[in-house]
Parts: structure tokens; sequence; C-alpha cells
């Protein structure tokens, strides 16, 4: 063809100049090209019908937005004017149709929306006249197609064919955008170019990716006939090894494998699976991505002690010996448990099976009280192995059930991973700090736990990853928590909780000379050479530089001592006979802790209050200041609610008995008053607070001093009522350690001081009391009637 000097066009199709417009989904029609085409919705089919009776030629373009009612800004710019070839009714109400596109059109004008869509349009048709340029993107288009419809298995030869015969360049062009495995957004790039030589460059380029993702293609088909032959041949050269009496390296894993299911003596689920996956093993290359699936999932299976137990040994008199020498004190606890192997012991001797099914132990206590200890010795009193599995942080639930075998990575759960690290079925379980557990977006681990430690269920417990049944009813579990009130409500309906609030300061020296300083000393290589610590040296340590409820930090300041012995002795220094109490300053450096500083001088509006945490019980101070204002309650120190209502409940209570303490009522009205709890960064809440509260504002607003070595806890009513509270121990034990003489203690808990050492009760003047009257009476801020009158 030869360039034209002016250009002539094709016929243009006979068009109307406004038309009924039609939204597609999915599909791009091009001129030339037929489309199947079903219409639903009562607008749309009237669309169709109205059209087939006149022109026959309806507006079609894409709908490239969503939504419930019809806006033209939903459409495409292009669409194609579209002949209704054929139409059938469907019984369902719609309308099936066979459309053939006559030409590209846009819109012009928009006519009505309702009750279909009717717009002027435009039509664009492609020139007669064809340049050199363009004929030559013809040709190399036509190429491309051909050899692309010849190295693909889904594109008839008929198109290219077609294609060949093709009247015009820009048909070209439609043709093969039409019948390539292109986007929905690439099919709309071809019908909204309208130049022919745009249209024919941009097809090339979707002809040359398709190309090359037809040779990825080809090469990948290549590459899995090439490995499926090597299997065959595989296969071939295992049946002729056989028939030689040879044996290779994969035939000797399978025998081995073969033995162990055998030796194994599994249940018959269990076994039926192992066999199972063996089969496949057989049948499976050594190279494939599933043998080390296959393989990694029978050692699992074959490794865990189906059968294997240990011979429980529950002499009383052995196990109470053990528990003595592994723990001083705590003769609470260790009862419990005697109690716990006695009734194994009967049920055994009854013939009704060693396993109780009475509540889980839960040891709940603070850091460092010696939690996790105390299930190893519970193991080793009854002789099983112990396995400890933290739990702490854990929010998915596959830690506890297993990640099913499909995933990347897959291993059972921590319950039969502790089972197969122990080698029997029934060793001592330590489930570490449940008050840790959080509910993931991959599940809430504490449901699954609850079918570990039911009894009813666990007899069959199926991991994910086995996903076959074991029995866990002979594992003993034991639990620990820092905390209760945050281990979830169906896990605690489960548990008998046994509390281990913290030691004394004659607890603490016991458990350093019985325990603390032999095991440092032999950590440090200092077992017969270290100098000993005398009693006031133990006694300023425990004192002055640690501060908790636990020994854990106690152990690491003995550790810190005997490696300072430690380094001048491979120093070649001479070490002193005994530490004494004088040495520490060199040795640990200044004290971290004073009673008198923890609790400093008297002052008014201040007033020494105790508080429960979950590392043990604290004191806590709490200040008041009056300052010119209008009334106002100012509350700080990261109150929590339950606090602050013990706050106003306070300054309420102050304002009842304002007459009987000498307050002048005006200071309500005309005053601010500001109640502080120290630490401000750390959160406070419960009710245990309200005496202190009303006694630091009694305190400010009469302008007498509180001896701060008087604690006290209590909730208050209005009405000055004193409420008990919990934490009993550990507040108590709090007290001494601060160096407090005196602690006022709602009468009603008076019950709980059966649980209080003999030595903190010993050494601190324990006053019950019942109203906030007695209160103000022992921290003498009750006004004498001489000074009212004055």
């Amino acid at each position: 063809m030869s360039e034209s000097a002016s250009p002539q066009r094709l016929p243009i199709p006979d068009i109307p100049e406004v038309l009924p417009v039609l939204p597609i989904n999915n599909a791009v029609l091009f001129p030339g090209m037929f489309l199947p085409l079903v219409v639903s919705g009562d607008a749309w089919v009237r669309l169709v019908d109205e059209a087939a009776l006149s022109t026959k030629i309806i507006g079609v373009f894409r709908r490239v937005q969503t939504g419930a009612e019809f806006e033209p800004a939903m459409l495409a710019s292009t669409g194609t004017a579209a002949l209704i070839v054929r139409m059938m009714r469907l019984p369902q109400g719609g309308v099936q149709l066979l459309l053939q596109g006559q030409a590209r059109i846009r819109v012009q004008q928009w006519i009505t929306t309702k009750p279909y869509p009717q717009a002027r349009i435009s039509v664009a048709i492609d020139p007669a006249d064809v340049s050199l340029e363009t004929a030559g993107l013809a040709r190399a288009a036509l190429v491309g197609f051909q050899q692309i419809v010849e190295q693909s298995p889904n594109l008839p030869d008929e198109l290219a064919i077609a294609a060949a015969n093709a009247p015009h360049p820009g048909m070209l062009a439609d043709l093969i955008a039409a019948n390539l495995n292109l986007s929905l957004d690439d099919q709309q790039t071809v019908l909204d170019t309208f130049d022919v030589s745009e249209r024919l460059q941009l097809v090339l380029r979707f002809l040359e990716r398709e190309r090359e993702i037809l040779l990825i293609g080809r090469k990948a088909q290549e590459e899995v006939s090439k490995n499926q032959r090597e299997y065959v041949l595989r296969q071939q050269l295992e049946a002729i090894k056989r028939e030689l009496g040879e044996t290779d390296d994969h035939a000797a894993e399978i025998a081995e494998l073969r033995r162990r299911i055998e030796e194994a003596n599994l249940p018959a689920e269990a076994r039926q699976e192992a066999e199972r996956e063996l089969s496949r093993l057989e049948r499976m290359p050594p190279g494939a991505a599933e043998y080390t699936v296959a393989r990694t999932y029978l050692d699992w299976l074959l490794d865990l002690p189906w059968h294997t137990s240990t011979e429980d040994n529950l002499d009383i008199v052995r196990a109470r010996q053990i528990l003595d020498e592994d723990h001083f004190d705590l003769e609470r606890i260790k009862e419990r448990i005697v109690e716990y192997l006695a009734v194994r012991k009967l049920r055994q001797e009854e013939g009704q099976g060693g396993e109780a099914r009475g509540p889980i132990l839960c040891f709940v206590g603070p850091p460092g009280v010696g939690k996790t200890s105390l299930g190893a010795s519970i193991a080793r009193a009854l002789g099983r192995k112990f396995v400890r599995v933290a739990l702490g942080g854990v929010r998915d639930e596959a830690e506890i059930r297993g990640h099913r075998r499909t995933y990347i990575g897959a291993l059972p759960g921590r319950i039969i991973q502790g089972l197969s690290r122990a080698g029997s079925n029934n060793p001592v379980l330590l489930l570490d700090e449940v008050d840790k557990l959080s509910i993931g977006f991959q599940g809430d681990p504490a449901a699954a736990l609850l079918e570990v430690l039911d009894p009813e269920q666990n007899v069959a417990f199926v991991d994910r990853y086995l996903d076959v049944p074991f029995d866990l009813s002979k594992v003993l579990f034991v639990c620990t928590a820092n905390r209760a009130d945050t281990i979830p409500p169906a896990l605690l309906d489960r548990m008998e909780l046994l509390d281990l609030a913290g030691y004394t300061e004659q607890e603490k020296t016991e458990i350093a000379r019985r325990y603390l300083i032999p095991r440092q000393r032999k950590e440090q290589g200092m077992v017969d050479r270290g100098p000993a610590l005398t009693d006031a040296a133990l006694q300023r340590l425990i004192r002055e530089y640690t501060h908790e409820a636990g020994v854990r930090d106690l152990e690491r300041r003995i550790g810190a001592i005997y490696r300072k012995m430690a380094t001048r002795l491979a120093s070649g220094q001479e070490l002193p006979e005994q530490i004494d109490a004088s040495d520490l300053d060199e040795l640990l450096g200044p004290p971290r802790f004073r009673s008198e500083t923890i609790l400093g001088e008297n002052e008014v509006g201040v007033v020494t209050g105790l508080a429960w945490t979950p590392t043990g019980g604290d004191v806590l101070f709490v200040e008041v200041s009056v300052i010119p204002g209008n009334g106002q309650l100012i509350l700080t120190g990261q109150l929590g609610d339950v606090m602050k209502e013990s706050a106003r409940a306070a300054v309420t209570y102050a304002r009842s008995r304002a007459n009987e303490l000498g307050i002048d009522p005006e200071v309500f009205q005309k005053r601010d008053i500001h109640i502080h709890v120290p630490a401000g960064a750390v959160p406070k809440d419960g009710p245990s607070a309200g005496i202190t509260m009303a006694s630091a504002l009694i305190s400010a607003l009469t302008g007498r001093e509180v001896d701060k070595r008087i604690a006290m806890t209590g909730e208050v009513t209005l009405r000055g009522k004193i409420l008990p509270i919990g934490g009993v121990k550990e507040k108590l034990l709090a007290a001494q350690r601060a160096g407090v003489r005196k602690v006022l203690l709602p009468k009603e808990n008076e019950i709980d001081l059966r649980e209080v050492p003999a030595e903190a009760k010993e050494q601190l003047e324990i006053v019950l009391v019942k109203h906030m009257d007695e209160v103000l009476r022992e921290l003498g801020l009750v006004v004498a009637p001489q000074e009212v009158s004055e």
C-alpha cells in the first residue's frame, strides 16, 4: 500500500447518533468481534427489547467501577457500537444475546439515565488508506501472532487464517487483542487507542510478552518431563537391583523404619498412619521435597513414648524428706503435695490406678519464691521425669495443639515435644506462667490448654501434626503463675491455687545458708576455698541490698560476692577468713535500700500504705496537699477507677466529720485538695488504699504529722466503716521488709493472720480496726474537745 495525500475512511456503518448504553462486566467488545452475553434486570432487559424492535444497535461500554445505582462515571471512556445478532429469552426472566461489534464510539452527551442510560455518541472509523509504516507494523504483528498460535496449545489454528484474511490493519490489531490472553485493562487500552499505528505498536508489545511467557512455560514443561523420566528410570533401576539382590541406601532406610514400627508397639490408629506414611515414602524419590516431610513425621511418631512409663515411688516419708531437702519452710504447700501423693498411693493400692482426677495444682506467687523448683521436687519425689513448658507470651493455638503438616516447618505442639524429650508418658509436666497466655489472631491457646488439662478429654488428645490420639491421662500436670486474676476463668476452674506469698528475713537467711551459698560457691569454683558470710553480713545483704518477696536477687548478690573472691584468688591475692557486714560496701558498692530512707521523715499529709503487686507486697505513700482554689479534687499518680472512688469516699468522710475533727467546713469550698500517689508511671488500682487516703487527707487538713512507721491497708465506706481486703500475707511481709513497726488491718481480716509467718507477727504490732475513728486514734489525728472549742 502507498501513502495517500488525502486519507480516505472505511465505510461508516449505519449507527444512530443516540444509542442506549449497556454496561458490561468482565469483558471488552472489539469492532468486528462477537460477544455472547446474558442480560438481567428490568431496566437492562427493557433496553434490549426496545433496541431489538428499532435499530438493533446498542452502545456497549465496560464497567470499570461498581455501585448500586448506575452513574456515567462508572464506564470506560471508549466503547463499541454493537449489533444484536441473536436474542433469546431465558426462563428466569433474563435475555441471552449474541452481539457483533461495529465501530468504536465515545459519549458526547448523556441524554438520560432513566429508565436506562441513553447518550449522544461519536463514531471513530479507521482510515481506508494505510501508510508504509502501518503496513510494516501490520505484517510484523501478523507473523508474531501466527507464531504464537503455533506454539500455544490453547489457540486454534483457524485464528492464524482469520488474521491473515483481516481486511484492514486496524481490524488485525483488534483481532489479536481480542484473542490474546490479555487482562481487561490491557484490552481496554487497545480499544482506547484510535490511531492504527499506535494500536499495532501496542499489540506488538503484548505479542512479545506472550512469546516470553510461552517460552518460560515450555521450559517448565520440559523440566517436569525430565523429572518424570528420571523417576521412571529410577524405579526401573530399583527393580533391577532387587532382582540382582542388591540394595541401596533408600531401601536400607525404609527397612530400618519398618523395623522401628514393628518394635514401637504403636496403638492401632497410630500404626495404621505410620504404615501409610511408610508406603508413601517407599514410592517417593529421596530427593523429593515431600520425602523429608514424611520422614520427619515418622521420626516424631516413632520417638514418642507410647507405652514407656517410669515406675512411681509413692513412699510418703521419702517424699516429705525430699521436699524438706529442696525447700525451707512452705509447710502448707508441702503438706498439700504430700496429700496429693497419698491419694495416688491409696488409689493404686485399691486397684483404681494411680492417676488421681483431682484439680491441677497451680503455684501462685511472685518471682523467686520457688514455684518451678517445687515442680522439680515433686518429680524427684515420685521418681518421674521432669519437663518444663514455658507458656509466657504464647498467643498461637498451634503452640499447644501443633501445626498441620501442610505448613512449611510444621512441628508438634509443646506438650507432645515435652513428652518426646522426657522419653516417658507419665512425666511431671510443669506449665510455667499460665497467667501470661494471650489471645492472638492465630487462636486462643488457653482454650487449647483446656483439652490438655481436662481428664475427660486428654485420654485421646489429638495433636494436629500427629493427627492421631495420644493418652495424656498419665501425665502429672503442675502449673505456675505470678497472679491468679489474669488466668482465663475456664482454665482457673480446673486448678487448685496454692499461694507462695514470699519469705521473711529469717527464712531468707536459712535459704541462703542451706541452698544459695553452697550453690553459688560451687558455680564460682569456690567450694572449699571461699570465705564464709557472717550472720551480720547476710542480714545486711538481705535488708540493704535486696528488696523482693523471693530470693532470686539475693542469690545474684551472693554470686557477685563469690565472683569477687574468685577474681582475687585467681590473681594470687589472699582471701579474708570471713566476709563481714562492713565488707559489703567494697564488694557490692553502697547499699541500694535502707528502711529509714524508704520510710523517710514524718510529714504532714503523707501516710504509709500497703499494696499488693504481682511481684509481692510493697509499701506506698499517699500524699495530700491543700491549696487555694474553689473546692476541686485533683487526683494524680495513674490511679484506676476503684482508687479514684476510694479518694472521693475519703473526702466525703472527712467533710461529714469536719466538726469532730476540728476542720473548718469552709476549707472544702475555698481550697483544692490534691491527692497524689508517687511512682506516677506505675498504674495503681484497688480499694485497699481507702483508709490510707482518708488518713493522709485528715492529716493535711488538721496540720498534724503521721508516723511513717505506721502502715495501713483497708477499704473505707462513706460512714467510715473499714472493709476487708486481700493479699494480707504479702502486705505484712512488705511492711516487715520496709521497717514498719505497726500495721493497721481490717478486723475482718483477722482470720488471714494464720497464714502470716510467726516472725513477721512478732516484729510487727498488728492492730485490728473496724472504723475510721479507731484509725485516727492510732495515728493521733483525733482532736481533743478543748482544741475544738479554741
